[in-house]
Formats: structure tokens, C-alpha cells, sequence
């Protein structure tokens, strides 16, 4: 009953935890006040000690100024170290006036004055003063990374500053070492470089790379030659006084050779600089150190893409500059830069994103915006042009340039070329190539003896590599790599014979081995053979046929045969054994880069022949094969065909473009069958209007109606239909006369060439109201003329036809090639200027066209502005290519794009890959070969009569044998067929046959064959003499009508005159 109420006990617990939570609180309140109020007082403290001290110091400055109190060491250090106590960024001006000063009392002239760096010597005053010169120096390094040399004051600051540096780390310039005081200098220099020490520890390099970058990383420097001076010669004394240790070697790469473009300033602005690098022969320790590939891996990765890019042009501007270096040193130099380039090119494929960003030499890759080192790209550029320069092409490929390639013996003058560019008198070519000495013949075939381990072979392989691998990692000026390279003319011919002598039998076997290994040697094998197509190709795409032909620039005739034999042979082994179908990266490359030198050499052999026949097919390949492969779907019959079709003879691929269009045919229902019969399309056509009537009732037809069968009438001018069944001859009529019309020059829907005379189309086709569709129409019907093996004489410009084909789409074609299928003539005088000695601005050439249309002037404009632009030496190369690409498609483009875009939609494209530009011709115009009687006798079919017993059937094959020459049988094709070249795949393809009827009376009476009129025929009874009728044709059935002659000589005479008046072509 005396207990207390619970209730009353947790009141008063609470109570007291309240009371001791106030009393906790207010203490921190106590302690908190505390340290607020020596806050307070230390910073009020400080704040009047800083102005007591600035106050001393500027009443000590105002009196050096005034000259009321003397100056000495002593008071010089004393109140630096009162200044560096309270130093602050405020203090800019006041440390200015005492930087000054100390640089003043280092090199005094008055001799009762004490040097300050005196002190140092002081056995009181030697630490202190080292610590208060070390924190000045560093103060003005921290002062210089801040400054713009660009801007006048901090110009000024950035002298001063510098000299500060200079002095102060060097005992060169010490009044105090001079005469007596030489005992000191060992002293003094360990101080110096106890202070170089400090100071790269703290970031030296850093602070002068920053003001490097920031007076040269620009188009126009803001540094002077003192300035430049200075800081390289701060940035050279650590390493020297280290005496090129490792680690002082790594930051001078790091900070002061990555600066863009240092050595191409310091060369022209402090050549006391580039005296200094060679006397310490800091070349060599460069290549030496980075011949390390950890150390060489450790820069680059420090210096990421960009820089690791300013670097390697430093090296290359130095190797420039030190031949002698350069060619004691080459192997570690080219690994040096090997190393450096591969690394870039892997940094460069690590930073490709969505989000990129284009660099001036490496390509596009996701960066840091740098518009300094944007704006210093251009010169880092032309270092880097120096490594494909001459100099140092001399010097690093000096085994193979020195390798003799044949007698210097005066060559006979080439022929003349001929007036049509596709006829090379090849036989004269060859005796003319051939008649070298035998020493250059040794060296076209390979020969093999060079062991690939050698260390000339292994030096020669390790340079190419170098090049293949800038060419691969400096995508944005990989042009100008190839140009350099083709600039000595006998480097490339060389590097082949060089090629040639590799392994115990040379060329192609050592090369084919190498694909099938892994290792190191041989894939630096492979990148020279990369190498040398890659700038083979670029070369032989650059010159025109007159450098190539007649002047044999770089290489000759007969080396060009070897080489494409060679190429053929590899590309050829590389599909057909099965190695390209698994090859990744640079097995990859390499076939592309083989391929594409294969390809350009071909086609210009098939735009102008230097090869012998058959050089181009594989004898070891069956053609009967392949086409078994491409039906089970064999991945390296498809290869073949896709990337070297050539190799197959002609008349196979032709075989195969038949085959192919045969079974899209009846997969499109073509074709007809047991079960089901194609779609017919019936037109009618007036003969007054059959372009019109053809071009209104087809171009309407969808496209797979044009593939199929059409079956024309013909209506005659009183509306009255014509006789006749069309079983695919009316149609091919139709066809034919339609074609004819639209390619005579005189509609100015195509025009012809001058001298030649073949079809391109006609630049002022827009006079029609409707050319384009037209010329898309003319694409159809040429296309369906091809489709359904219907072979017209239509002979286009190889320029149209290579557009047709979509070559001029390829990176190695070159509009200043095809120019002389246009106008030779003016080819011939393009190519004059490219060879003008003189100033071509004399000739006072624009870069425009003037061209005379329709009575009227008109000036093309060959670029934006262009007729205000004159034609310079520095610019003609451009101009020629403008005008070439002008002329033969910028002129025609739309025309061009409308008729391959008609001739397409019946065509497949893919379909032609395996054709050349000539092939094509063939393809639309049948073979350009000697007819074959013996093929057109052995299909021929006779009526009427007619056998091939007959006499009048003999007498006619005994005269187109014996009596008619080969224009005469050309003459005679035309007039049966209407084309005067046979089928590309023989007679036998000719639809319909070719026939022969006996006929007695003239066409319009003729009602075809009776009973009576065959039997008279076939036993040569004559209703009366024919003596007086000619020869007639139908070419739409490829029909001859004959009268039954009865002298051999009445049908010579008649049939000549037949075929050379032209006449028939009418309607049977």
C-alpha cells in the first residue's frame, strides 16, 4: 500500500531524459559557438596578417620603384617567401614584378651586389631557398597552363614565365659559375636537377604540352621562335640530365613529341631546335625505346587515337629529316610505326558507334571533339606524306630499287596507235614486248632462289606490311598512300621480279602454300603480294592507254601478260580449291585486293586487246562440270561465276544466259506445255505508224506480258489487215523495224560517234515531249530482243554499254578510259593537256564546256562556278576527269537511267555480271566471227521444191564459199536474217531456221507453195526463164526466195545485186 503509482514513475523518467537531452544540446551549442568564434577570429586573424603582409610587400616594391631603399638577394628572399605565403590567383601582378626581379639579381652586372641564387650556397639559407625556388617555379608552371600565347598580355606573362624556367633550371647562364666560381657548377647543377626532379613529379610535361597545344594545335601558331624555343629546350633538359633514361623518354613522347605537328614548327622556326635533336641523336633512342612493344603498346594507350596519329607524323617528319638514321635503323623504324598504325586501326574498330564523328585521316569513329587538333590535322597530314615520299621510299625499299631490271638499251619507238581503240595490232605488240634482252624475260617468270627467311626478304616483307597496314588503317587518305607509292616507276616492276625470285620455284606455289598457313611469315608474304596489286591496280587505273600502250609506263607490255596470268591462276586456285568460301579478315582482303587488279586488267584488255587469244580461260576447268556444280548449287561454282566468269569460255556462258532465261521463262508460265498453253498478247499495228502504235500498246503491257509471247498484225495504209500468220516472224519483223526506227540517228533519240559510228544516246533527246519514256521503252524492246535470242545490228558506244552494265559504278572506273569510244579526237586532246610542258593557265581554259546546241552557245558549268575558274597545272588532272564524266554522263544521264531502267525490267543485271562490255555487244549483235557455212548449211531448211541436192542449192554454197568474200557473206546474213553476224551460239539457235524456197513468180503474186509449184521446183522445170527476177527475203522468218535459175552465173550475179541493193524484207 506504500507503493508509488507507475503512472508517476514514467513521468518522471521521462523528465529526466529531457533534462539531460537539454543540458547535451545547449553543450553542443557551447562547443559549436566555440568553434564558430576561432573560425571566426582565425580567418579575421589571417585576413590582417595578409594585408600587413601585402602591405610590406608593397611598400617594399613602391620603394624599389622609387629607389628610396636598396635591393639585395637577402630582401629579394625574404620577401618571397612572404609572398608565397599569402599567394592567391589575386596576386598576378605583385608576383610579375618579383619574378622580375629574381631574374634580375640571377645575372646582376654589379659586383658588390649578392646573386640570389648565392643563397643556395648559404649553409642557413640552402633548404629554404631550394624549397622557395621550387614552389616559384611550380607557381609559374600552374600560372602557364592558364595563359593563351594568343592573347598580347598573357603573351608577355607566358615570356616571362618561361624565362623563370629557363634560368632557374639551367647553371649555363650563371653569372656566379663564370672564372672563379666554375668550382661550383657540379653544386649548383645537382641543385638544377633536384629542382627538374620536383617539377616532374608535380606535372612538368603536362603544363608544357598544354602550352604547346595550346600556340601550335591551331591553322596559324600564335608561338614566336623564342617562345618555341624555350619550352622545347625546358622540355629536353630533364631528359638529358637523366641521360635518356627510359622514364624520361616515355614522357617526352607522351607530352612533347604527340603535340601536333611539333617537329614541321620547329623546323621552321627554331632550326637551333632541330640541331639540338640530332646532335642527341634523339631519333634513335625514339626508335630504339619504342622497339619494345610493351613500351611501344604503353605510348599508345597513354595517347588513345588521335595523338598516338600526331606522334607517329613527329617520328616520320624526324626519319625525313635523318636519312642517315633512318636507313641504320630502318627494320626498328618500320616496326615502330607497324606497331603504332595496328594500334590505331584497333582503336579505331573499339570506338565505332551510332554516335561518331568524323576524323580527317582515321575515318569515322566515336571521339572526343578536338578543334584544336582539328584545325592542326592538315599538317599532321602532310608529316605522314613523307613516309610514301620519295626519300624515304628510296630508303626503306633501297634492296629492291637496287635490283637491275634490264640493259640500257634504246627502245624502238611504239606504232602509232590505230583509230579504233579496240583494235591493238596485237601481233605487233608482242614482237615489239618480246624483242628485250634475255635478262628481262628471266625476270617476268617466276624463278624462284630467294629464301624466305632471309633477312632481305624478311626486311622487304616487314616494309610492305607497314604500307598495306597504313593503307588499311589511314582510310580518308588511302589515295594519296597509292599515289605515293606509284611515283617512282620502277619501284612497282621491281617489287614483282623481286616477287618472282621468292622460294625455291617463285611465284604462284609459294603464295598458294602460304594461304594454307598460319603462321607470321607467311602472312607478311601475303600483305607484299597485297600491297603490290593494291598499287598496281591504283597505278594501271590512272593512266590513260597512251601511257599505258605506247609509252609502257612502270610496266611493260609483256609483264603485264605474266602478271594477269599469275592473278587468273590465283584468284582462280583461291575459288576453286575451296579457300575463299571459309576466308575471314585479311585472307579476305588479300582476294579482293588480287581480284580487283585481276578485273581492272581485264577489262582493259577487253577494251583494248594486249593479251594473247584464250589468255583469260582455264584449259583445266570442264565446262560440263561447272554447270553440274551450279545445278546442285556448289558454293565455289557460284563464286566463280560470280567474281571470275571469264575463265569459262564465251560460248558456254552464252549456253548458261540461255538457260537461265529458259527457266524463268517456265517458271513464269512462258513456255508451252502438255498441260497448259502461255498467255497471249495480241496487238495490231498500223506499218504508216509502227513506232507509235508499238510504243502506245506496249509500254502499258506489265512486264512479264513483254516476256511472253506477243502476236502482231500488221494493217496496211487502206485499214485492210495483212496476210500472213504470225508464229513469232511477224513479231520478230516488228521488232526489228521498230528498233531501226528509234536507233536512226535522224529521230535524235540516239546520236553516233564520230568516227566509228556507234549509238549512244543523244544529249538533246529532249526536243521529244516524252524521250524519257521512250528511251525506257527502247530499253524494253532491246531487252526483249535479248530475252527471246533475236540478235539486231545495233552498235552501241562501249562507254553506254559499260553504264548499261553498271561498271561506271565501280571504284576503279575511270570516265578519261572509255572517253575515245565517244569522240577520239577529243580524247587525244584531253590527254595533250595532261602532257603539256608548259603553263596550261596560257591556254586559257575554264572548268566548263561550251557546246554549240541547236545554233545556240551554251556553257556548261563542269563544277559550281566553274567558268570563272581557270585551268591550272595544279587542277588539269581534275578537269580532264570533269569533262571525260561530263561528256559521256552528265550529258546523258537522264536518258541513260530511263533506258536502263526499260532494258532492266526484262534483264536481269545479275545476269550480264558474267559478260564484259564487248560480250554484251556480241549478246545483242550476235558473234562478230566469220560465218560459218558449214553451220548455216547443216540448219537450213528448204520448200518449194528445194533440196539439198538441188543444183540451184549447190550453185548457191559453192558461191557464198568461192565467190563472195567475207563482207559479201556478211551482206548476205543481213539481207535473210537482217543481221549481218550469225548467232552467238551457231545456226542452230537462229529462230526461226534459216530457209530456202523456190519461188516462180514475184512476191505480190505469190500464194505460196502448190502441189504443181513443188514438183517444178523439185525437178527444175520452169514455167518460164527467171533470168529477169532477183533474190528476195522475209527477214522476219529468215526466209530466201529463190528463183529456179538455170546458169550459176545468172544467180552470182543476181544475188549480189541483191544483197548490195538491200532489197526484199518484205512479208511472206
Amino acid at each position: 500500500m506504500f507503493s508509488v503509482p507507475q503512472s508517476s514513475k514514467s513521468e518522471f523518467l521521462d523528465k529526466a531524459r529531457q533534462a539531460r537531452e537539454e543540458r547535451k544540446g545547449q553543450k553542443e551549442k557551447e562547443r559549436a559557438a566555440i568553434i564558430i568564434q576561432a573560425l571566426v577570429r582565425r580567418f579575421i586573424c589571417r585576413c590582417r596578417l595578409q594585408k600587413q603582409i601585402r602591405k610590406e610587400i608593397d611598400d617594399y616594391f613602391q620603394a624599389s620603384e622609387t629607389g628610396t631603399s636598396k635591393r639585395n638577394a637577402l630582401s629579394i628572399f625574404k620577401i618571397a617567401r612572404k609572398l608565397l605565403f599569402i599567394y592567391c590567383q589575386e596576386d598576378k601582378m605583385v608576383s610579375y614584378q618579383l619574378y622580375k626581379y629574381l631574374n634580375q639579381y640571377v645575372n646582376n652586372n654589379h659586383c658588390h651586389i649578392v646573386w640570389y641564387v648565392s643563397l643556395a650556397l648559404s649553409k642557413d639559407l640552402t633548404i629554404p631557398w631550394l624549397k622557395q625556388i621550387k614552389d616559384v617555379l611550380w607557381t609559374c608552371c600552374q600560372l602557364l597552363k592558364n595563359l593563351k600565347p594568343d592573347i598580347l598580355q598573357d603573351n608577355k606573362l607566358v615570356t616571362l614565365y618561361l624565362t623563370m624556367l629557363v634560368t632557374f633550371t639551367d647553371t649555363s647562364t650563371w653569372r656566379i659559375v663564370r672564372g672563379k666560381g666554375e668550382a661550383l657548377r657540379p653544386a649548383l647543377t645537382r641543385i638544377c636537377e633536384n629542382i627538374m626532379g620536383h617539377l616532374n613529379q608535380k606535372g612538368f610535361y603536362s603544363i608544357l604540352q598544354i602550352l604547346l597545344t595550346n600556340g601550335l594545335a591551331r591553322s596559324k601558331p600564335s608561338l614566336s621562335k623564342g617562345t618555341l624555343t624555350a619550352i622545347f629546350t625546358l622540355s629536353l633538359r630533364p631528359v638529358i640530365a637523366a641521360h635518356f633514361s627510359e622514364n624520361l623518354l616515355r614522357s617526352f613522347l607522351i607530352h612533347i613529341m604527340s603535340v601536333p605537328a611539333i617537329i614541321t614548327h620547329l623546323s621552321g622556326l627554331t632550326p637551333e631546335c632541330m640541331t639540338s635533336i640530332q646532335t642527341h641523336d634523339l631519333l634513335r633512342k625514339f626508335i630504339l625505346f619504342l622497339s619494345r612493344e610493351e613500351q611501344c603498346s604503353d605510348i599508345c594507350v597513354c595517347l588513345e587515337g588521335s595523338h598516338t596519329l600526331c606522334l607517329l607524323g613527329n617520328l616520320i617528319h624526324l626519319g625525313y629529316l635523318n636519312e642517315k638514321v633512318l636507313e641504320e635503323e630502318a627494320n626498328h623504324f618500320v616496326k615502330d610505326l607497324t606497331d603504332m598504325l595496328s594500334y590505331c586501326q584497333r582503336y579505331v574498330s573499339q570506338k565505332k558507334s551510332n554516335l561518331t564523328h568524323w576524323h580527317q585521316v582515321l575515318g569515322w569513329f566515336s571521339q572526343t571533339v578536338d578543334y584544336g587538333l582539328n584545325e592542326s590535322m592538315p599538317l599532321v597530314t602532310k608529316q605522314l606524306q613523307h613516309l610514301w615520299g620519295v626519300p624515304v621510299i628510296r630508303t626503306l625499299f633501297s634492296d629492291v630499287l637496287s635490283k637491275k631490271l634490264e640493259s640500257q638499251e634504246p627502245t624502238p619507238p611504239p606504232p602509232q596507235p590505230s583509230t579504233s581503240q579496240n583494235n591493238l595490232p596485237v601481233k605487233n605488240l608482242f614482237k615489239r614486248a618480246f624483242q628485250k634482252s634475255a635478262s628481262v624475260r628471266n625476270i617476268l617468270k617466276p624463278v624462284g632462289g630467294k629464301r624466305v627467311d632471309s633477312a632481305e626478304v624478311q626486311k622487304v616483307c616487314s616494309i610492305c606490311v607497314l604500307y598495306q597496314t597504313a593503307l588499311s588503317t589511314l582510310t580518308q587518305i588511302r589515295l594519296q598512300i597509292l599515289t605515293g607509292l606509284t611515283h617512282l616507276d620502277d619501284l612497282l616492276p621491281k617489287l614483282w621480279a623481286f616477287i618472282c625470285e621468292l622460294g625455291p620455284q617463285g611465284g604462284l606455289k609459294l603464295f598458294m602454300e602460304c594461304l594454307n598457313n598460319d603462321t607470321e611469315e607467311s602472312k607478311q608474304l601475303l600483305a607484299m603480294l597485297m600491297l603490290f596489286c593494291d598499287c598496281s591496280r591504283h597505278l594501271i587505273t590512272i593512266l590513260d592507254d597512251i601511257e599505258v600502250y605506247e609509252e609502257q609506263t612502270s610496266f611493260k607490255i609483256e609483264e603485264l601478260v605474266t602478271i594477269s596470268s599469275f592473278l587468273n591462276t590465283f584468284v582462280y586456285k583461291m575459288i576453286w580449291d575451296g579457300i575463299l568460301e571459309n576466308a575471314k579478315g585479311e585472307k579476305l582482303e588479300l582476294f579482293h585486293s588480287v581480284h580487283g587488279w585481276l578485273m581492272v586488267l581485264y577489262e582493259r584488255d577487253c577494251r583494248r586487246r594486249f593479251t594473247p587469244d584464250d589468255h583469260w580461260l582455264r584449259k583445266d576447268l570442264k565446262p560440263s562440270l561447272l554447270f553440274q556444280e551450279l545445278e546442285k548449287g556448289k558454293k565455289r561454282a557460284q563464286l566463280l561465276l560470280q567474281y571470275i566468269p571469264h575463265v569459262i569460255p564465251h560460248k558456254n556462258r552464252v549456253l548458261l544466259f540461255r538457260n537461265i532465261v529458259t527457266k524463268e521463262k517456265e517458271s513464269l508460265g512462258l513456255v508451252e506445255t502438255s498441260s497448259a498453253s502461255p498467255h497471249v498478247t495480241h496487238i495490231t499495228i498500223r506499218r504508216s505508224r509502227m513506232l507509235e502504235d508499238g510504243y502506245d500498246q506496249l509500254r502499258r503491257l506489265p512486264v512479264n506480258s513483254i516476256k511472253g509471247v506477243i502476236r502482231v498484225k500488221f494493217v496496211n495504209d487502206l485499214g485492210v489487215d495483212e496476210a500472213g500468220i504470225d508464229q513469232d516472224g511477224v513479231f520478230k519483223e516488228f521488232l526489228e523495224e521498230i528498233i531501226k526506227k528509234v536507233f536512226n540517228p535522224a529521230l535524235n533519240l540516239f546520236k553516233t560517234t564520230s568516227g566509228n559510228e556507234r549509238l549512244y544516246p543523244s544529249p538533246t533527246s529532249y526536243i521529244h515531249e516524252n524521250h524519257l519514256q521512250l528511251f525506257e521503252f527502247v530499253g524494253k524492246m532491246l531487252g526483249k530482243a535479248v530475252y527471246e535470242g533475236i540478235v539486231v545490228d545495233v552498235p552501241f558506244a562501249s562507254f553506254f554499254l559499260s553504264q548499261v552494265l553498271g561498271h561506271h559504278h565501280s571504284t576503279f572506273y575511270s570516265s578519261i578510259d572509255e572517253l575515245p569510244s565517244l569522240d577520239s579526237e577529243f580524247y587525244k586532246n584531253l590527254t595533250s593537256i595532261k602532257r603539256y610542258d608548259g603553263d596550261v593557265g596560257d591556254l586559257g581554259l575554264t572548268l566548263s564546256y561550251d557546246e554549240d546546241v541547236m545554233g545556240q552557245l551554251v556553257c556548261h558549268e563542269l563544277i559550281p562556278g566553274g567558268k570563272t575558274m581557270p585551268v591550272t597545272n595544279e587542277n588539269k588532272i581534275s578537269y580532264i576527269h570533269l569533262m571525260a564524266h561530263f561528256r559521256m554522263h552528265t550529258q546523258i544521264k537522264e536518258q541513260t537511267a530511263a533506258f536502263i531502267r526499260g532494258f532492266r525490267s526484262i534483264i536481269n543485271p545479275e545476269w550480264l555480271h558474267m559478260f564484259s562490255t564487248p560480250e554484251v555487244q556480241r549478246l545483242i549483235s550476235g558473234d562478230n566471227a566469220e560465218i560459218d557455212l558449214d553451220d548455216l548449211k547443216k540448219h537450213t531448211v528448204y520448200y518449194g521444191g528445194f533440196h539439198s541436192s538441188h543444183r540451184v542449192i549447190i550453185w548457191l554454197w559453192d558461191i557464198l564459199s568461192s565467190d563472195f568474200n567475207a563482207e559479201e557473206r556478211a551482206m548476205f546474213l543481213k539481207f535473210v536474217t537482217s543481221c549481218s553476224r550469225p548467232p552467238l551460239l551457231g545456226f542452230a539457235y537462229l529462230k526461226p531456221p534459216f530457209s530456202i524456197r523456190c519461188v516462180e513468180v514475184s512476191d505480190d503474186q505469190d500464194t505460196g507453195d502448190t502441189l504443181g509449184s513443188v514438183l517444178r521446183g523439185f525437178f527444175t522445170i520452169r514455167k518460164r526463164e527467171p533470168g529477169g527476177r532477183l533474190p528476195t527475203s522475209s527477214t522476219c522468218f529468215n526466209l530466201l526466195k529463190l528463183p529456179n535459175y538455170s546458169k550459176k552465173s545468172i544467180l552470182r550475179d543476181k544475188l549480189r545485186y541483191a544483197i548490195s541493193m538491200n532489197t526484199g524484207f518484205e512479208l511472206s
